[in-house]
């Protein structure tokens, strides 16, 4: 399975050429708008792009090979931004100190902004910063986010990603130039991940169709072992309205742990996805009704949500969810 890399590791940004047109137009043209919202599902390559856009702005030369915005992997500033030493560039994410994830950018990681943004470049034509994601600020950190796009900083660049950017504040938005970043196409997105992993052309379109035509995200999800999540998924519901609880139980295994909330997650999904494409084929040829479907797709749906949050018993869940759909295939 392939290794996910970190976007500032990555020099390849596949399907996002108009994108990558539109900032350097404006950075040629000497019209950089001083905030950009990238927006896009995701793991179509955002948090990706503003590395490339960032590496550009420190004064690393282009370099054809690697596109629009393609910088040499080996120049000192491309170097510098791996290692995370460059001095003009500062990153937001929730991975805190530690390496850990967090749950939210904290307001205090915000407050940085303006110290940050206050002083001159101290080697490069401008310093940038990078928010991934803005859909993670808290309420707070929001607010202290605003002042800094309020007062414009000179050669400052803020280069923010959103996934679901109708969550942020309309201030938000509306200091922002707003630069969408679309999914590939089924195949295009396919072939991305056949050039990366070793995979069949059928399981690389699996994976394509479960991230909807994001290559970033197709990848994750086969590091994530989704083709087996969504095998799982297809036996489980090609049984009803028997259950097969050894299965079930087998699958419980994997749900212990540190990384058992995302398998869960992940065979939740996949069964979700699968009852949603079932019950538009039994609508489109009237058999029989839905209500049991709708009720147990939106069990499917509720189920990782509460819980992550209640820390419920993950295998309890599962077999809740069973339940549902053994009642719906009763129906």
């Amino acid at each position: 399975m392939p290794e996910v890399r970190h976007p500032r590791e990555v020099f390849e940004l596949e399907g996002q050429q108009a994108a990558e047109e539109a900032f350097e137009a404006a950075r040629a043209r000497g019209r950089l708008h001083h905030a950009w919202l990238l927006t896009g599902p995701e793991g179509v390559g955002k948090a990706t792009f503003a590395y490339r856009a960032a590496r550009r702005l420190l004064g690393a030369p282009a370099d054809p090979r690697h596109g629009i915005l393609g910088s040499d992997p080996d120049h000192p500033v491309s170097r510098q931004v791996m290692a995370r030493s460059h001095p003009d560039i500062l990153v937001l994410e929730r991975e805190g100190p530690d390496g850990k994830p967090r749950k939210v950018i904290p307001v205090d990681d915000v407050r940085r902004l303006a110290e940050f943004f206050s002083k001159s470049p101290a080697s490069a034509p401008h310093r940038v910063a990078i928010v991934d994601a803005a859909d993670d600020l808290n309420v707070n950190a929001a607010n202290a986010l605003l002042k800094t796009l309020e007062e414009p900083p000179p050669r400052g660049v803020l280069l923010m990603v959103s996934h679901s950017p109708g969550r942020l504040l309309p201030t938000i938005r509306s200091r922002c130039r707003r630069l969408a970043l679309p999914p590939l196409s089924l195949e295009e997105a396919a072939a991305f991940v056949r050039d990366r992993i070793e995979v069949t052309e059928e399981d690389a379109l699996r994976l394509s169709r479960m991230a909807g035509g994001a290559p970033g995200k197709a990848l994750a999800l086969a590091a994530g072992q989704a083709l087996a999540m969504d095998d799982a998924a297809r036996a489980l519901l090609a049984d009803l309205p028997q259950m097969d609880e050894a299965m079930a139980l087998s699958l419980a295994d994997r749900f212990r742990g540190g990384e058992g909330q995302a398998q869960f997650n992940l065979l939740l999904d996949r069964l979700a996805d699968r009852v949603h494409a079932m019950s538009l084929d039994r609508a489109r040829e009237g058999r029989g009704p839905l209500d049991r479907w709708a009720l147990a797709w939106e069990t499917l749906q509720r189920l990782p949500r509460e819980v992550e949050a209640l820390n419920l018993d993950r295998t309890d869940a599962l077999f809740t969810a069973l339940r549902e759909l053994r009642q719906a295939a009763q129906a």
